[in-house]
């Protein structure tokens, strides 16, 4: 122990010096290097980075092992079949799962089809497989990795198996790097998966989506902290390396957080008011307890994760006139300028995505039905993994480069199971309905969904394109059957793919809500 040396610097410069001898053979040194960072951080309340007793972004300065052995037991390599069932049919195989397929074959004569048609309009006929030996597991659903190349450009593959009642089956096999960039998705919870050797598993899965951060991936693998750790690095050499400013993100202003962007990078930054108007009957405390219910929660590709960063700095000269002005003034509990730098003591830092009422606004008739349907899907979505988004409006969403609509505003958040959804009361005196005020009672959870369609405030195009589809959100008895089947204890499955690449329709349709 420490005792009295705790708070002496130089200690902690010759502590960093044995730690790195100590994680000169292992496998994970930048989990190591972040680890180290954060106690010495925590001892020293440190602002800024002190390379002295810190690794700079999070990095030992060694020189890479070298595989042998068993270093790379996790992956392995085998020639591409002639015949694609053949691949498939020993991928499945070689995974020892405890349940039993209810249809092996036909599963096999699917996906080798799927499988065929991506190996032909890739143009590959011989090549090899890279395969992840380690299963990657979520919710009901395990994936297994892999790429198939003949020296050019290779098609990712991955197999998503799913476990049903009758048993398991291959839900999916995915060959767009897009439908893989959404399994590895910032709007997914993370994967349950033996990781034996970090960076270079995290190099081979940007090999399949290469646009997919490195701070991304660690946190989809499990590594939430290092990946917190390299989102500071990539912002810091972004800052380091330009001159935009931080301004106001792009939507309406929020009444509860500040959200502002800086030039050309793809994060946003929210800071917490200090004060909300009456309307708001949350408190700070409350709404940071929201954003732990979001980090900890299955995000079934709705939810953005955003990471919490404490006593994080920037030049004060990059921000914004207005927007300083208002940060100082409107969250000057957390937020102080001064000695030349901005000083966060409490910024959450998500991917920034398009306001859902801006995209209706800038894009076609077709592109924004499609955006208004997808956001009542992400409702229904949210609903079937016990979340209630709780402000519906549609300024609070926002579409993914993909096209997904998210949520993001997360002040009124609850759980569906604590809300309680009631019909609108029936009125026989004409002066009710022109109250300011309910003229009946309003109980603390209560919700009442034929007031949904007040939150719209969209076209009557767009209007009739969602109800035509969703009209069933108005119907109280929809969220109460969603209710009963998680009070039973039911898992209502959302597949991390899109329906057009299942090959099991006929499941999707009964097993997830759409």
């Amino acid at each position: 122990m420490l005792g009295s040396g705790l708070l002496d610097h130089e200690t902690w410069v010759e502590a960093k010096g044995h730690y790195v001898r100590s994680m000169e053979f292992r496998r994970d040194p930048e989990l190591g290097a972040t680890f180290f960072n954060s106690v010495t951080r925590r001892v020293f309340d440190t602002i800024g980075v002190d390379e002295d007793i810190e690794f700079a972004g999070g990095k030992l300065a060694l020189s890479p092992v070298g595989p042998s052995g068993d270093d790379q037991a996790w992956l392995v390599s085998i020639p591409l079949p002639e015949d694609p069932a053949e691949l498939i049919r020993g991928l499945l195989r070689d995974r020892r799962f405890q349940a039993t397929w209810r249809d092996l074959h036909g599963d096999v004569r699917l996906g080798a089809d799927a499988l065929r048609d991506a190996l032909e309009a890739g143009g590959i006929r011989h090549g090899s497989v890279d395969v992840l030996v380690p299963t990657f597991y979520r919710g009901q659903g395990a994936y297994v990795l892999a790429r198939i190349s003949d020296g050019g450009e290779p098609i990712p593959l991955v197999l998503a198996i799913q476990h049903a009642r009758r048993g398991l089956y291959l839900g999916a096999v995915l060959t767009d790097p897009d439908d893989v960039s959404v399994l590895f998705s910032y709007t997914h919870s993370e994967f349950a998966v033996r990781v034996p050797d970090p960076g270079g598993m995290v190099r081979f899965i940007r090999t399949l989506i290469p646009h997919r951060r490195p701070a991304e991936i660690y946190t989809a693998l499990g590594f939430r902290k290092h990946g917190k750790t390299e989102l500071y690095r990539d912002l810091a050499e972004y800052i380091e390396q330009t001159t935009g400013q931080f301004t106001y993100a792009p939507g309406i202003r929020g009444l509860v957080m500040i959200v502002f962007a800086l030039d050309g990078f793809d994060m946003v930054f929210k800071v917490i008011r200090d004060h909300f108007p009456p309307q708001k009957t949350v408190t700070p405390a409350e709404v940071r307890e929201k954003y732990a219910i979001v980090s900890r929660h299955d995000r079934a590709g709705r939810l953005i994760d955003a990471q919490e960063f404490r006593g994080l700095t920037f030049p004060l000269s990059r921000f914004a006139p207005d927007l300083l002005a208002e940060l100082v003034d409107a969250a000057g509990r957390t937020v102080t300028a001064s000695s030349g730098v901005v000083r966060f003591e409490r910024v959450y830092v998500e991917r920034r995505v398009v306001p859902l009422d801006v995209f209706i606004r800038e894009h076609d008739q077709q592109e924004a039905a499609a955006a208004i349907i997808d956001y009542g899907t992400a409702i229904k979505n949210l609903a079937a993994t016990n979340i209630f988004p709780g402000d519906m409006l549609i300024k609070n969403f926002g579409v993914t480069r993909q096209g997904r609509v998210v949520f993001y505003d997360y002040d009124e958040l609850s759980l569906l199971s604590d809300c309680k959804f009631r019909a609108m009361p029936v009125s026989f005196h004409p002066d009710d309905d022109l109250a300011e005020t309910p003229w009946f009672g309003v109980g603390k959870g209560d919700v009442f969904p034929e007031e949904f369609s007040h939150f719209l405030g969209v076209s009557p195009e767009l209007r009739r394109a969602f109800e035509e589809r969703h009209g069933d959100l108005y119907d109280v008895t929809f969220w109460q059957r969603i209710q009963d089947r998680i009070r039973g204890g039911e898992t209502i499955e959302i597949f991390p793919y899109r329906r057009q690449v299942a090959l099991h329709r006929k499941a999707h349709r009964t097993q997830t809500i759409v």
